[in-house]
């Protein structure tokens, strides 16, 4: 009996999930390109694209305002100041890169700079990442202007804050510590009207709160950065 209860509901929430309609749906045919996403330590990698021709570990970095190349990614590069991401058979997006060590996290950190004006979608679920030339799309999703980096409003134990959505923290939450010293503590979270409860978070050497991939999974998240807008949309294909 409970074998078959189990199968049916199974079955259930597949044909749910098949009938979900992502906000996006009816976006314009070739004014959108995919890109596969992987999760690797809980962080974002873009697989399906290249710099200057050479694939490499490219973490996606919505709170970023500038790309970042590892330096030694970079020396791997024919010498010039600015760099091609190749996200598409023919779309290539110029950017003038920041070169750091990146200590073997990735070779490269994609931050605002490539996306220019444009949009993204990133959806957890399908391992995607939609390049939209549109903008967005705030159907059904919870909107939120923002200046400087892409930031939400967020609730941390009852008190609101603005913070930053950041898909290159593979954390929560990061607070700024202040003048304490860095530490893990918890603390009642509320995002995009979801309540997610008494969550584990960080205090530790940040200017600004940041929200990472283990509560932006639950979402889709779209950033505009042409209108200075980031979407919402709590996902039901995630639990």
């Amino acid at each position: 009996m409970y074998s078959k209860s189990l199968l049916i509901a199974t079955c259930a929430l597949a044909i749910c999930a098949a009938c979900v309609r992502v906000p996006w749906r009816n976006e314009p045919v070739g004014s959108e390109v995919n890109l596969a996403l992987t999760v690797e330590k809980n962080l974002l990698i873009v697989t399906s694209a290249t710099i200057q021709g050479r694939p490499g570990r490219f973490i996606l970095g919505t709170g970023y305002p500038r790309t970042v190349v590892d330096a030694t990614f970079a020396q791997s590069l024919r010498p010039t100041r600015r760099l091609a991401l190749k996200i598409g058979e023919k779309q290539s997006l110029s950017f003038t890169p920041m070169v750091a060590d990146l200590r073997g996290v990735g070779d490269a950190i994609l931050g605002a700079d490539v996306w220019g004006s444009k949009a993204i979608t990133v959806d957890y679920h399908a391992g995607l990442l939609t390049f939209q030339k549109e903008g967005i799309h705030p159907e059904s999703m919870t909107v939120y202007r923002f200046t400087g980096e892409p930031k939400i409003n967020i609730e941390v134990n009852g008190r609101t804050v603005s913070a930053i959505v950041d898909t290159a923290s593979p954390d929560t939450l990061v607070l700024p510590r202040g003048g304490q010293s860095a530490h893990r503590t918890q603390a009642r979270l509320k995002v995009g009207g979801v309540d997610f409860g008494t969550v584990d978070l960080a205090i530790g050497d940040v200017t600004a709160p940041r929200v990472g991939n283990r509560v932006l999974s639950k979402f889709l998240v779209t950033i505009d950065y042409g209108r200075r807008q980031v979407g919402l949309w709590r996902d039901p294909r995630t639990p």
